[in-house]
């Protein structure tokens, strides 16, 4: 295998390291959107329950000890939750474009990695078919095996540079596709939870019991 990539020439090193490249981001980001990472299993419905009663700080408590995406968008929710409603949701927005970008991280590396493989498979192509004419302009094209290094160094670095773009490419659409609907996941959990905050804010105080009412009376 190694004799065989070697036939690329030297453009078969940078290939090689846009290889290694691709299957480090790979794992990095299918490790780091794996979904109960991004949605811890019952965060929400804890955090839901404890705003439905009135519990608001211990659900900013119970939130802050599980930092994730989700998290981080609730916390932005219940920490406005004084203000109007536009005001929290544009909080909400303003952290939700932090975690989207979070989240897209290195995946735009991917798709210029599929670019670039491309034109270094070309580059190889290139730099084999002007070997090949340079030996057919000094000794003619009487013994085709004169040609073989220049054509099969072309064909090499051609199939090479496919072979890395391609995965590359599909890798790239695959994960912007995730973050995607992560995003609008994250984005209709924390609209959920803008009406929720408002709903608690109008709801009006529990009334006290009636032997307290007395007690303030005497």
């Amino acid at each position: 295998m190694f004799d065989y990539l070697s036939k690329g020439g030297m453009v078969m090193i940078p290939i090689a390291l846009c290889s290694v490249m691709v299957v480090t981001i790979c794992i990095e980001r299918a490790w780091m959107l794996r979904r109960r990472k991004v949605f811890p299993p019952g965060l929400a419905e804890r955090a839901e329950e404890l705003v439905r009663r009135g519990h608001v700080e211990e659900a900013m408590v119970s939130l802050r000890r599980e930092p994730s995406p989700l998290s981080r968008l609730v916390l932005a929710a219940l920490k406005n939750a004084g203000q109007g409603r536009e005001a929290v949701k544009e909080a909400v927005q303003e952290v939700g474009r932090r975690e989207a970008a979070h989240l897209e991280r290195y995946i735009g590396a991917l798709g210029t990695i599929s670019n670039v493989s491309t034109l270094l498979g070309l580059l190889g192509t290139v730099s084999g078919m002007i070997k090949a004419f340079t030996v057919i302009s000094v000794q003619g094209v009487g013994n085709p095996a004169i040609l073989a290094g220049g054509i099969s160094e072309a064909l090499v670095a051609t199939a090479a540079g496919l072979t890395v773009a391609i995965p590359s490419f599909l890798s790239y659409r695959y994960f912007l596709s995730r973050v995607d609907h992560a995003v609008l996941d994250l984005e209709h959990v924390s609209i959920h939870f803008v009406d929720l905050v408002k709903q608690s804010a109008r709801r009006p105080a529990p009334a006290p019991p009636a032997s307290a009412r007395l007690q303030a009376a005497e």
